[in-house]
């Protein structure tokens, strides 16, 4: 027998709680017995949030929340400068420059934060620009910008701030009406703890302006068309019920545990998994802006990344997430975000230390996990 554990950075382990909430039989989405679920559900997100606006629910996976922003906030021609410090920094560019925008690159060194004066200088290099595009967490590489920073360079300017928050809304305290972030998207198979299907996007008072005159096509995407159903506990197609169902019971777990105390647990589990790598001598992949979601870490020389990461997850029951694009058979990502707890990384530290050992690596066999025990103990008194 084989127990298995999934510690990748989405999709994340559902809770019973959830799984059975979407268990329930499906109800019809056009009936006031869905509506109220939706409503209840939507609510809850502008908790999580931090905002006043209107967090609007898509069926798709984050990417669609990525494009719908895109589509629905600027036109063909616009200049934009996009943060790309790994494979969602490249996306926003990508899907940038497929509705006709001009996408100023700042391209950053995989592991390290964009430096906020950086972005200034190529915006007022490109006073026409309209838009911020970057990552809060950029997952492919684990680390985390300064979104509070980059947040300013748009406040007194005409162009807005879009942040992909898919591995940091529910993570790390970012609040969007505080910071005068005007556009935060995010995924159900994050923080959120749920299976893949549903995107969230929330749009500042500042970016409705924007919607008005945005002239890139759009059909499915029309956040508008959706914010118009939001006001009548509905969506403008059809949703997904159970992920809706499923939801609403998340949000709740999260209100429940109250959101000071969900980033401070992410930021305890974060430093564990850092302190433990390090204990063992491996080298961090963002070692000084690291994200609260997931942490990387350069395998040895000798090691070969692919083989160690499928070993871990087909023989030991543990998925980790490998490395992608120039970094694939390099690194290792363990991913500390949503239904993950002090045992479950208890559980990652000593696969690490018994994979590296069977692949021969010279692994002090507990120290990783002693220095994880030690940290993690933070989050219980003593009887």
């Amino acid at each position: 027998m084989r127990k298995d554990y999934l510690l990748a950075p989405g999709p994340t382990p559902v809770p019973s709680r959830v799984l059975l909430a979407m268990a329930q039989p499906v109800i019809h989405h056009r009936t006031p017995q869905f509506s109220k679920v939706f409503e209840e559900a939507a609510t809850l997100l502008k908790h999580v949030f931090q905002t006043e606006e209107d967090v609007l629910i898509l069926a798709s996976s984050g990417t669609g929340a990525m494009e719908s922003a895109v589509t629905n906030l600027f036109s063909p021609g616009d200049e934009v400068v996009v943060v790309n410090s790994g494979k969602f920094g490249e996306r926003w560019g990508q899907i940038a420059e497929s509705y006709g925008l001009k996408v100023h690159w700042i391209n950053v060194e995989w592991g390290r934060a964009v430096d906020p004066a950086v972005v200034k200088e190529v915006m007022d290099n490109n006073p026409d620009t309209k838009g911020i595009l970057c990552q809060a967490s950029e997952t492919s590489t684990t680390v985390q910008h300064p979104v509070r920073e980059l947040a300013q360079l748009t406040k007194d300017h005409d162009a807005i701030i879009v942040v992909d928050g898919i591995t940091a809304v529910g993570v790390m305290d970012i609040p969007m009406d505080e910071w005068g972030i005007d556009v935060l998207v995010s995924g159900s198979q994050k923080a959120f703890m749920l299976p893949p299907g549903l995107a969230f996007i929330a749009l500042s008072k500042k970016a409705w302006e924007f919607a008005e005159r945005a002239g890139c096509p759009r059909y499915y995407f029309d956040l508008k068309k959706e914010r118009k159903n939001l006001a009548k506990q509905t969506t403008a197609y059809t949703p997904a019920v159970s992920l809706i169902t499923g939801l609403r019971e998340a949000l709740l777990m999260i209100k429940e545990e109250g959101l000071e105390n969900v980033f401070k647990r992410h930021e305890v589990l974060a430093r564990a998994a850092r302190q433990s790598m390090k204990a063992l001598g491996l080298k961090l992949l963002a070692p000084e802006s690291p994200s609260l979601a997931a942490t990387g870490v350069y395998l040895p020389e000798e090691v070969d990344g692919a083989k160690f990461v499928k070993y871990l997850r087909d023989t030991m029951g543990v998925t980790v997430a490998g490395g992608q694009d120039k970094l694939k058979g390099k690194i290792f990502r363990i991913a500390h975000l949503g239904y993950i707890d002090t045992f479950d990384m208890i559980t990652a530290v000593s696969a690490v230390e018994m994979g590296l050992s069977l692949f021969g690596y010279n692994v002090d066999m507990g120290r990783g996990v002693a220095e994880a025990e030690r940290i993690l103990l933070e989050r219980y008194k003593k009887p």
